[in-house]
C-alpha cells in the first residue's frame, strides 16, 4: 500500500497494491499494519455502502461534536469525491480537494475529522464503501450546501440529484462549525 500526504494537512490518498491476472484481481482494501508502517495510524468503528445512480450527489456532510474521519472507496463505479477543510484556525480553512474514485483505479481517499464530506456519481450507478473512525450519529449530523459560492467546488454536474437534507445544506458562513 502507498499511502501519499495530499496538499491539505491530514487528507490522504491510499493506492492499494493490485495482484492481477486473467481470472482478474485482488487487493486489500485495508491491511492496519501496512497502514501503520506508512505513517497512517487509524482505528475504525464503522463500515458504510451506499448505493446511487448517476447524477446523485451526496453531502456535504460532517458530525459534530463526535467528528469522523472517513476511508472512502469504490466498489463499483466511479465518483468525483471531495473533502472540505472546516477546522475554524487551519491555514486551509475553506479550502477543497477532489479526487476520482473508482472500481478500475482502487484508490482510497482518507477524509480526517474535521472535514466536510460528499460525493457524486459519474457513472451509470456506484457502489461507495467508507470505513469510520467514530460511530454515526443522526442528531450530530450537519450539511454544508454543495454548491457554495465560497467553497468553489468544480462538481463535474450542474443539477445534481440531492436528498432534502442535502439541498438545504447551510454554507460555510452559516455553518455552526466550532475551533477544534
Amino acid at each position: 500500500m502507498e499511502v501519499t500526504d495530499l496538499a491539505i494537512a491530514g487528507l490522504k490518498l491510499i493506492q492499494p497494491r493490485v495482484f492481477g491476472d486473467t481470472r482478474g484481481y485482488f487487493l486489500e482494501t485495508h491491511h492496519q499494519r501496512k497502514l501503520s508502517a506508512a505513517g497512517f495510524d487509524q482505528g475504525f468503528v464503522q463500515d458504510n455502502l451506499s448505493f446511487s445512480k448517476r447524477g446523485v450527489l451526496r453531502g456535504l456532510h460532517y458530525q459534530y461534536p463526535n467528528w469522523q474521519g472517513k476511508l472512502v472507496s469504490v466498489v463499483q463505479g466511479e465518483i468525483f469525491d471531495v473533502a472540505v477543510d472546516i477546522r475554524r484556525g487551519s491555514p486551509t480553512f475553506g479550502k477543497w480537494f477532489g479526487v476520482v474514485l473508482s472500481e478500475s483505479n482502487h484508490l482510497q481517499l482518507f477524509v480526517p475529522a474535521g472535514f466536510a464530506h460528499g460525493f457524486c456519481v459519474t457513472s451509470d450507478s456506484a457502489h461507495v464503501s467508507y470505513k469510520c473512525t467514530d460511530f454515526y450519529n443522526p442528531q450530530n449530523e450537519h450539511t454544508l450546501l454543495w454548491n457554495d459560492p465560497e467553497l468553489g467546488i468544480d462538481w463535474p454536474v450542474d443539477e445534481p440529484l440531492l436528498s432534502e437534507k442535502d439541498a438545504q445544506g447551510k454554507t460555510l458562513r452559516e455553518a455552526m462549525i466550532p475551533s477544534r
